[in-house]
């Protein structure tokens, strides 16, 4: 009888204790989901002010004047009346901005396509160069002694 209480103890024993990590499992779970919670409120505001940083300070800064800078007078010359928003001094970006809109969700919209437009900008230039890098490439091929199947040759026109 002394060895059932001692097992029935050394169950009791082990029940508790894996009552209590079942308590700070339960509890470690909770903390982990208020975590969770707080990155999903946090997370997107500070990756999308990050975001906007990161590229703000990464890409320079574009004019969009036609006119050169040297030739034009160092004072400012007034539009004339006949000219539409200063045209004879040529096309400046603040003479190319859109008109306001009342609605913030559209502001914030067109925004975020000049903010892309001015981004795939910055990269045309090595875009073109990796182009003639890699038509140089392929017309290298071509002028080879090399078999190349007629899936991948360029068709001539003319």
């Amino acid at each position: 009888m002394a060895a059932r209480s001692r097992n029935e103890d050394a169950s009791d024993l082990l029940e508790a204790a894996e009552e209590d990590e079942v308590l700070k499992l339960e509890v470690e779970v909770q903390q982990m989901a208020q975590k969770i919670f707080e990155y999903r409120a946090i997370l997107p505001d500070q990756f999308s002010s990050t975001l906007r940083s990161v590229l703000a300070s990464g890409k320079p800064v574009f004019t969009t004047r036609l006119a050169d800078e040297r030739t034009e007078p160092a004072t400012p010359v007034l539009p004339r009346p006949d000219s539409e928003a200063g045209i004879s001094r040529g096309l400046m970006r603040e003479n190319t901005d859109l008109p306001a809109t009342e609605d913030k969700e559209e502001d914030d919209k067109i925004q975020l396509l000049q903010q892309k437009i001015s981004s795939n900008t910055v990269f045309l230039p090595a875009l073109l160069n990796r182009m003639k890098e890699y038509m140089a490439r392929i017309d290298k091929l071509e002028s080879s002694d090399l078999i190349i199947h007629a899936a991948f040759k360029r068709k001539s026109t003319g």
